[in-house]
């Protein structure tokens, strides 16, 4: 009977989905296109601009160009950079009242999924001012315009650039839970490989991994669209032909741009089809113990997609053939199987471990409550998972 009401409560969504106000952001694309976000904001009437960022981007002088082009175009800006990985409500409080303080009216989100989150964040703020972050999480709570929103990826993920989520972390509750809602797409999104360049080989690996978590865990669910599934296909192709390339060779800018498009690609997919049981146990990860999103999806992906068997084997088979990972006489089992395996490689090659240290027994009761919570009945999985299943999928992962 839970099955038939999630099923219900998924097809009563997608069918609703297709008359929300769906947006893209226009793209600056390409070498050097951050120095064209600048103009574009003058031309926008925007005089006074909050850059939400952290101390990692700072630190490195990424955002001294733009600075630059902001005081040549006349734009004011004020600086919030203490965004931490997994960003919290306080982080969010603490750069709406410089947004507030300064008068200003428009945000540029700077950096990986952290700024990019936060900054919509303070938009939903804006947004609802007489709302909390709490009170926003979940489907459809904010419905409002927000201020004019410029997301400048650093990492080639987590796809922010394009979706209506923003990511939270309550560290009184340690939960972790998104905001969703199609007025958090950005309206520009910057994809400059010349961001991406200097990225460390972990962080390369680990988002490229979540970046193919989005596309994968969008395809095989059950609320594709044909556009949804053209992003998807794309994006996986684009991943296995460039990922481990941009991560031992970080210079190439070709494999830089090439993982910018396919982040942005799955960007669009997922936040259209939805995610599924990676990103639920994901997040309790990240909420209770603050583990890196990439890093917990990249571990769980190869888990959740054998445990789903059968359900998943088909859509698997037809990503199977993008990645090139198969045979064309292979049957679709053994496509579906190669592209796990091939997961599971690219995972070892880029030093990715197979396991998440420190869970601990005793949180998992609560971690796997949130994760149903979080799970059923908005994700149109392949095959809806109960609390056993995600019991199995927890001790997989556990050192």
């Amino acid at each position: 009977m839970f099955k038939l009401y999630c099923r219900t409560y998924q097809f009563i969504l997608k069918f609703v989905a297709y008359f929300l106000p769906w947006r893209k952001p226009e793209l600056l694309e390409g070498k050097g296109s951050l120095s064209r976000l600048p103009g574009n904001i003058k031309k926008q009437g925007i005089r006074r601009v909050l850059i939400v960022t952290d101390k990692g981007i700072t630190s490195f002088g990424l955002v001294d160009k733009m600075i630059d082009g902001l005081d040549a175009e006349g734009v004011q800006y004020f600086v919030y950079d203490q965004t931490v990985p997994n960003p919290t409500i306080d982080n969010i409080e603490e750069a709406l009242v410089i947004y507030k303080k300064n008068q200003c009216s428009g945000i540029i989100a700077f950096g990986g999924g952290s700024p990019i989150d936060c900054a919509k964040g303070v938009a939903a703020r804006i947004a609802r001012p007489k709302k909390q972050i709490p009170q926003l999480k979940g489907l459809l709570k904010v419905r409002k315009s927000i201020p004019p929103l410029f997301a400048v990826p650093t990492t080639s993920g987590t796809g922010s650039e394009a979706t209506v989520a923003a990511v939270i972390s309550d560290k009184r509750t340690n939960e972790k839970y998104a905001i969703n809602d199609p007025s958090l797409i950005p309206y520009v999104a910057v994809l400059d490989p010349l961001l991406t360049v200097k990225l460390p080989a972990h962080i390369t690996s680990t988002t490229g991994m979540d970046a193919l978590t989005h596309a994968i865990e969008a395809y095989i669910g059950n609320s594709n669209t044909e556009e949804t599934r053209e992003c998807s296909r794309e994006a996986v192709q684009l991943i296995s032909e460039n990922l481990y390339e941009a991560y031992i060779n970080g210079s190439n800018l070709t494999a830089r741009k090439n993982m910018q498009r396919a982040a942005y690609l799955a960007g669009i997919a997922f936040t259209r089809a939805y995610v599924g049981y990676v990103h639920a146990i994901a997040h309790t990860l990240g909420g209770f113990y603050n583990v890196p999103h990439g890093l917990a999806n990249a571990v769980i992906l190869p888990h959740v997609l054998e445990y789903y068997g059968s359900a998943a084997h088909k859509p698997l088979a037809e990503l199977a053939d993008e990645a090139g990972v198969c045979e064309a006489s292979d049957s679709i089992e053994e496509k579906a199987n190669k592209l796990i395996d091939a997961i599971k490689k690219l995972n070892e090659d880029m030093d990715i471990p197979t396991t998440i240290s420190g869970i601990k027994e005793e949180d998992l009761p609560v971690m796997i409550e949130r994760a149903l919570k979080e799970a059923n009945p908005l994700y149109p999985v392949p095959k809806i998972l109960g609390k056993q299943d995600l019991l199995n999928l927890y001790k997989m992962i556990m050192e």
